[in-house]
Parts: C-alpha cells; sequence; structure tokens
C-alpha cells in the first residue's frame, strides 16, 4: 500500500496564521493540509507575499516513474529525475547540529533506474542562498535550515548552494518556465529548500528510533534488519542505509511525486538500487561528539555468507574504491587518479607513528601542490589517517575533483577546494584485498 506523506502537526496552525496574519509556530514548508493525509506544496502567500498559482497548476498529474508513455508537460510531472531522496546525515565527529535530531543532506532528483543527474543549470548555480530566502521573507524557514541543515564544517550556506546547484537545478518542475506570469526571479530556490525541509521534518529519525529502542551509545552495537525495521515502518517502504566504518550515518528516503514537487503528494517508494552500505550486523550508533570503543556482542547478528575483511581497515594490502554521495563510483589507479572501471590498483599500506602511508606497484603515495598521486619519483610519502574504513587528510575524509570520470578519463583527485572551482565531492575507501 502507497504511504503518502503525512503533515507535520504544525499545520493544523496555519489557518488561523491567515486569519488572524499573525506570526504562528514555524510552517517549515509552503504547504496545507489536504484530506488529512496528504501533502501539496503550496500556499504560496505564506512567503514573502507571493501570489498563489505562481506554481504549475496539475489537473490529473500522473505519479513519477509510473508513466507508460512518454510525457510532454514536465512541470507537473518530474523527468528524468522521478524518484526523489530526501537524505539525512548523522554526524559525530565533529558534532553536527542538535544531540536529539539527524540533519539535512539534501533532496535529490535520481532517475528512475538509480542513476542521475547533477549541475543542470549553470546559469542557475546561485551562491546567496540565503539573501535569496530573505528577499521572499523566509525567515522561518531559513532560521529552520539554520538549525537542522548542518555542514560538518560549518560552513552551512556552501552546503546549500552545493545542494541547489547539484540537485536543484536538475528538478523539471522547477523550472522557471513552469511558473505563471507572476513569477519572481529565483523563487523555485525557495521551493526546492521549503519541500526539503518539509519532508525532513516529516522523517523524524531520531524519534523514530528511539521508540523501536535504537538509541545513540557507546556500548550498544545494532543489526542491520533492525535499523531498517524501526524506519520502514513508519516511512512505509524501505529505506536506504549509509555506514562509514561500521558507523551509522546517513539515511535516505525515497518518494515518488504525483504532480510538481511545489504542489504535489509525495508518495513513498523502492528504494531505486540497493545502496545500503551497512553491514548486516555490529552497527554502531554512536552519540554527538563522543568516542566510540569497539561494539559488544549485544544485538548482533552474523551471516556467515557474508565475507568478512581481514584485519583492519588500512592495514596489509587493498583497493581503493572511491564513493559519491555514499555510492560506489569507480576506483583509485596505481598512479594515484580515479578512473570509472577496470581491476583496481593494489596498494600496500604501512603503519606508521601517526598514521600510514600507502604505495602502489607504480611507487609511493604523496600529496604533492593538493593533488593526491602516486609513482617512482615520490620518495618522500605523506602520512594519512583514517576515519573508519574513509581515507582522511589534514582531518578531513572529503576529497574533491573537477568532475566525474567519463568511459576512458583518469581524473586527479584533489584534498581541497579553495578556490571553488573543484564541482565534485569524493571519499575514498578501504577495501581489503
Amino acid at each position: 500500500m502507497a504511504v503518502i506523506a503525512d503533515m507535520p502537526d504544525f499545520w493544523s496552525n496555519l489557518a488561523d496564521k491567515i486569519a488572524n496574519d499573525m506570526p504562528t509556530r514555524l510552517p517549515s514548508v509552503k504547504s496545507m493540509l489536504l484530506n488529512g493525509g496528504q501533502i501539496v506544496l503550496g500556499a504560496q502567500s505564506y512567503f514573502g507575499g507571493l501570489d498563489v498559482g505562481n506554481a504549475p497548476s496539475c489537473a490529473n498529474p500522473q505519479l513519477s516513474c509510473h508513466n507508460q508513455t512518454a510525457i510532454e508537460d514536465l512541470c507537473c510531472f518530474n523527468y528524468p529525475g522521478g524518484q526523489m531522496l530526501q537524505t539525512q546525515f548523522w554526524d559525530t565527529n565533529p558534532p553536527t547540529g542538535p544531540e536529539d535530531a539527524w540533519t539535512i543532506h539534501g533532496l535529490w532528483p535520481d532517475r528512475c533506474d538509480g542513476s542521475y543527474e547533477a549541475n543542470c543549470d549553470d546559469k542557475r548555480a546561485y551562491h546567496n542562498i540565503r539573501d535569496i530566502l530573505e528577499s521572499f521573507g523566509a525567515t522561518d524557514l531559513l532560521s529552520n535550515m539554520t538549525t537542522y541543515w548542518k555542514d560538518y564544517k560549518g560552513q552551512d550556506e556552501n552546503l546549500w548552494m552545493h545542494e541547489w546547484a547539484k540537485h536543484g537545478t536538475c528538478v523539471s518542475t522547477l523550472n522557471p518556465s513552469c511558473y505563471s506570469s507572476s513569477y519572481r526571479p529565483k523563487e523555485e530556490v525557495v521551493d526546492y529548500f521549503a519541500a526539503a525541509v518539509s519532508l525532513y521534518q516529516q522523517r523524524p529519525t531520531y524519534e523514530w528510533l528511539m521508540d523501536a529502542g535504537i538509541e545513540p551509545s557507546t556500548s550498544k552495537s545494532y543489526t542491520r534488519a533492525e535499523i531498517q525495521d524501526a524506519l520502514e515502518s513508519r516511512h512505509g517502504k524501505p529505506v536506504t542505509l549509509g555506514c562509514k566504518g561500521g558507523k551509522f550515518d546517513e539515511v535516505w528516503y525515497h518518494f515518488e511525486v504525483r504532480g510538481s514537487v511545489q504542489t504535489g503528494e509525495f508518495v513513498a517508494a523502492d528504494p531505486d538500487g540497493g545502496k545500503s552500505t551497512c553491514p548486516y550486523s555490529g552497527i554502531r550508533y554512536p552519540p554527538k561528539g563522543r568516542s566510540v570503543p569497539a561494539p559488544t556482542a549485544s544485538h548482533t547478528r552474523t551471516r556467515t555468507h557474508v565475507p568478512e575483511p581481514t584485519g583492519p581497515p588500512f592495514s596489509g594490502t587493498g583497493h581503493l574504491r572511491v564513493l559519491t554521495q555514499g555510492k560506489n563510483n569507480g576506483i583509485v589507479i596505481g598512479i594515484g587518479k580515479w578512473y570509472q572501471k577496470g581491476t583496481p590498483a593494489q596498494f600496500r599500506a604501512t603503519q606508521h607513528e601517526d598514521g600510514f602511508t600507502l604505495a602502489s606497484r607504480k611507487g609511493k603515495c604523496a600529496v604533492v601542490q593538493g593533488m593526491f598521486g602516486c609513482g617512482p619519483k615520490i620518495n618522500d610519502p605523506t602520512v594519512f589517517a583514517s576515519d573508519g574504513s574513509s581515507l582522511s587528510f589534514n582531518g578531513s575524509t572529503t576529497f574533491y575533483a573537477k568532475g566525474e570520470p567519463t568511459k576512458w578519463d583518469k581524473v586527479v583527485i584533489h584534498v581541497d577546494n579553495e578556490n571553488g572551482s573543484l564541482g565534485t565531492e569524493l571519499e575514498v575507501e578501504w577495501q581489503a584485498a
């Protein structure tokens, strides 16, 4: 049975707000309650005096990913990004956001087969998200984002800009041409963030896990089935679970949309592919800001057919895999560049007092002029660290590239993005050989 996203309780106060023209508790999105169960993203007069009706008016819209023939009106049908993912973080080192809440990662339009577009309109890759929201009077929305849409490096607006440019510009129903003649430039930016925050508030991950007895702990561990059951029973469909080094740190809720993102219904959907990265058992869910010892044997269940890597991460020999948005997206080859396909190179990790060094058959590995590389001319290898199975440099597991490699490209991996010219963020993960 399809499950349609429920309205937050605070929307029962919206009618009073409109009637009295007085501020009330934060309504996190331009939404109105319809028949008690569906969300209709609209009520545009709530933010900045916008005229109701600016967004597309869709009569009998189809549910995305379920059309049998080509759809011409992409203002009322999300395509090619027909499955919308509301994604959340649990950042503990450094702790990010409230101790009793997950934080927002983004709202992503995936194709129905699990692939996705990115950075679809450079002309609308705005760098002033805060100013845009304030110009529309969306101060309550902005306050909500400041609390719950957090960047672990403290650069919240950089995260907002990234999410809008990479994902928001790829939502077909948010194209400016879809709006009425009363459209105000950049109005779709408000709609994107409002939709993301609304869905986030209707998917209270921390609360749902606590209700199922799954709490942050420095001693307990959990199974993937326990976590999945707790969230699936409330969302209505399976969710995608993300782990790094056995630590539970991300959840993706999948939706299909009947109509536009602005005024349509978000219906819980099956994930568009097998993307969960958590082990079957021994999953740690640490409190924010505390160190976590090795898990105890409680709440675990083994699956004998699942191969376990030998030794801790970055010891002995292994391969380096590239992840973008938590998904496997290629390998690191022997010279230290990112490659889309092929046989992964073998790297040897040698322990060092402050971490470890890496070497491939091409030579030792180092960061030279901000770029990762390996070769025979490197005499002084860089000492790296790790966060679980993720490679870390200067305290960060985030690396950068100009873009994703195409079929035969070998892409340079950078350790920082100081001038903002590198559009792709990635992580490098160890896989024992």
